[in-house]
């Protein structure tokens, strides 16, 4: 009946709606459940979890519970989706599998900066999401590496918590929209790190400081900050449905209100579609709202 492809929060609960509603379903997922959710050290703005959690725990709690309802989770990626009359052909890592329903929730994934020490310190300072780890550097200093429309809102966010945030963008003026601009040059929290890029991020355990380099005079020189948020850009996962389905400018999945793409028993959930706000509440309510649809979809070929 519906094939769900990717197993973060958007995934896992679709699954576990499908499956409460004894659809014939599948999930595939090509690395560990939980997705972007599991790189993140503690999540405090998870509804039913007074003092957080950690996101790898809240992964592991969402995986156990579609496992007592049965869902059937594979290992394997996705490579192309077709659609041949009333079915979905998809080409997977594990051979070609069919369905008359898919939803896409394979997410996106913000872009690294390709610098020592990014990957060794994701999760112990370095962050690509401040409404998600912003509190835990309360009474700290912080950096924020952007200087679009994301980067100085969370720069502007993140002062709730931080005793001092620098901003640290490759120009001399930043890109995001002119009321936040303001915003951020008249904060007295906000130090701004003008024609800058971090060329190294040190620590450690954790993050203790960073290498900043002068894009004008080469000059490098050190930061010391707790914690480095990044923000220059994201890449939906989209790419193995060619033309399938409509996308906006960005490559995320256009949809209605009720989950459904362009192409009728093709959903998307999650991060991955256009619009998203990118929390895991969200994604959970998408992820229900996918399944739900789809359950209905099928339904109603039916009768």
């Amino acid at each position: 009946d519906l094939i769900i492809i990717g197993a973060g929060p958007a995934g896992l609960t679709a699954g576990l709606y499908a499956a409460r509603a004894l659809m014939d379903t599948v999930l595939l997922e090509k690395a560990a459940p939980g997705g972007q959710m599991v790189m993140t050290y503690h999540l405090e703005n998870y509804p039913g979890f007074p003092d957080g959690i950690a996101g790898f725990e809240l992964s592991d709690l969402m995986k156990k519970q579609v496992d007592n309802f049965g869902l059937d989770i594979r290992s394997a990626g996705v490579n192309g989706v077709r659609k041949d009359g009333g079915l979905f052909i998809l080409e997977t890592s594990e051979g070609e599998m069919t369905s008359r329903s898919v939803i896409v929730a394979t997410g996106a994934s913000p872009n690294k900066l390709g610098v020592p020490g990014e990957g060794k310190l994701t999760g112990r300072g370095v962050s690509y999401c401040a409404t998600c780890d912003g509190a835990l550097f309360r009474d700290q200093v912080v950096a924020v590496v952007g200087g679009g429309d994301s980067a100085v809102e969370e720069a502007l966010f993140l002062t709730r918590f931080a005793s001092s945030v620098h901003l640290v963008h490759r120009r001399d003026a930043l890109r995001a929209i002119p009321l936040a601009r303001e915003r951020a040059l008249a904060d007295e929290k906000i130090t701004m790190e003008w024609n800058s890029v971090v060329t190294e991020i040190r620590g450690d355990e954790e993050v203790t400081e960073l290498i900043l380099e002068d894009v004008k005079s080469g000059e490098k020189r050190p930061l010391k900050v707790s914690g480095v948020f990044i923000y220059v850009g994201i890449t939906p996962q989209t790419g193995f449905l060619g033309a399938l389905a409509n996308l906006d400018d960005d490559n995320f999945i256009k949809t209605d209100l009720n989950m459904a793409s362009s192409v009728p028993g093709l959903f998307a959930a999650g991060d991955v579609r256009s619009q998203s706000i990118r929390q895991v509440a969200t994604a959970v309510g998408d992820g229900a709202t996918a399944a739900f649809n789809a359950y209905k979809y099928l339904e109603e070929k039916d009768t």
